[in-house]
């Protein structure tokens, strides 16, 4: 039996998916009973437990033969990651008292970047969790290539994406979601000792331009990708809602710039399979 955080996500999602093909049991932590319908029916256990409730994840994370352990992402955080704080504390505490042979915890690219932006939430989770004895993996997951959805709607209606990512022709590390998920699951089955960095690519780095290209196969017209220019993201996240888009501009400068990456250059990452256009073609046939 395996623990999972995050099984109405993606990348939880895939992962208890994953450890149900390979016969194994799965316990599913989530917040909202009325989503559990989807993982009873595939034979799993379900655990009701809010990432803040100490008490709960604790309960969730005994008696099984690993956990998977993730933040749940907050994009529009306020100044000082207090909402990753408390999240951080309450599944340290938890962890302290299950003791679970194993954890596998999805981290980041970018994780150990010194300068500050978004992604410092999960550099915070992998420091919190450093003294615990437990062997662990922290994942760090490239870009996800499921971050595309967002520009599906633009794409069909007006033949355009619009790219934080630039230049247009710069390769990033990308990856999908699902792969992450797999991945993991792979993990949790693995033996290991002490605690492990794991980075994760996809089959190939990918250009802005190349995600228009994708969408252009799938779509069959053609879109473009179009840089938004640095001067004006402010007021672009601003006006989409966002309170403090501070930090999401430093994480995009970080890409863009080359400061988040992964160690050597990724000549020690992972490279999982499933391509840019696969997922783009996925994200189409679903829009």
């Amino acid at each position: 039996m395996y623990a999972v955080m995050g099984v109405t996500g993606k990348v939880g999602g895939a992962v208890a998916a994953r450890l149900l093909e390979s016969g194994c049991g799965v316990r599913a932590i989530m917040r909202d009973a009325a989503k559990a319908h989807t993982w009873t029916r595939q034979g799993c256990e379900i655990a009701l437990a809010d990432v803040a409730d100490a008490d709960a994840l604790s309960a969730a994370f005994q008696r099984v033969e690993g956990v998977f352990v993730m933040l749940p992402p907050v994009f529009d955080p306020r100044p000082g990651f207090p909402e990753a704080k408390t999240a951080i504390a309450a599944l340290t505490q938890s962890l302290k008292r299950a003791v679970p042979p194993k954890i596998v915890c999805l981290s980041t690219i970018g994780a150990d970047a010194e300068q500050p932006n978004l992604l410092n939430q999960l550099g915070l989770l992998e420091q919190a969790l450093q003294p615990l004895p437990a062997p662990i993996v922290f994942l760090r997951a490239a870009w996800f290539l499921d971050n595309a959805a967002f520009d599906a709607a633009s794409a069909r209606s007006t033949g355009v994406i619009e790219s934080f990512l630039q230049p247009l022709d710069k390769q990033y590390a990308m990856v999908a979601a699902k792969d992450v998920g797999c991945v993991a699951a792979e993990l949790l089955r693995d033996t290991w000792r002490g605690h492990r960095v794991v980075e994760l690519e996809g089959p190939r780095r990918v250009t802005p331009n190349e995600i228009a290209q994708a969408f252009t196969a799938a779509l069959g017209g053609a879109v473009a990708a179009r840089v938004v220019q640095r001067q004006d993201w402010e007021k672009v996240f601003r006006s989409g809602g966002m309170q403090n888009p501070t930090p999401r501009i430093q994480m995009l400068d970080g890409f863009n710039q080359g400061w988040i990456q992964f160690s050597d250059g990724g000549r020690q990452a992972r490279h999982a399979t499933t391509t840019a256009e696969q997922v783009i073609a996925a994200i189409v046939d679903n829009v």
